[in-house]
């Protein structure tokens, strides 16, 4: 019996081992997009994450929201330097994410600063 209750608590581990290691690692898509940067927030209750978006349009109807990992420091500190200014975004599209990770699919790896197509920076 507890041969049993030992290979079932082992096989549960390690299917959740490698979910966990399936959505932190395989990215879903790769991309790059570009608009203003609106916000750079950190919140959450139980873990805090950092959540940003970009305005990529005048009127502001698309907003692109993404995640940042506590890891990415450098990216952190340019997004907060750029906060208002036109940026480009590389990010990482995950298939789902975790609470601890970020809200979104969408993590950032990298930012810089652009010249606005619409304004004179």
């Amino acid at each position: 019996m507890k041969k049993i209750i030992s290979l079932i608590v082992i096989t549960v581990v390690v299917v959740l081992a490698a979910y966990y290691a399936f959505i932190y690692y395989v990215p879903f898509s790769e991309g790059v997009r570009s608009g203003e940067l609106i916000k750079i927030s950190r919140k959450g209750v139980i873990a805090k994450t950092w959540e940003g978006e970009i305005s990529q349009g005048i009127s502001g109807a698309q907003i692109f929201s993404f995640s940042v990992l506590d890891k990415d420091k450098e990216v952190i500190s340019k997004l907060k330097e750029y906060q208002g200014k036109y940026v480009k975004l590389q990010y990482v599209e995950r298939y789902a994410t975790f609470f601890w990770l970020g809200d979104t699919k969408y993590f950032v790896t990298e930012v810089a600063s652009e010249k606005s197509p619409h304004f004179g920076n």
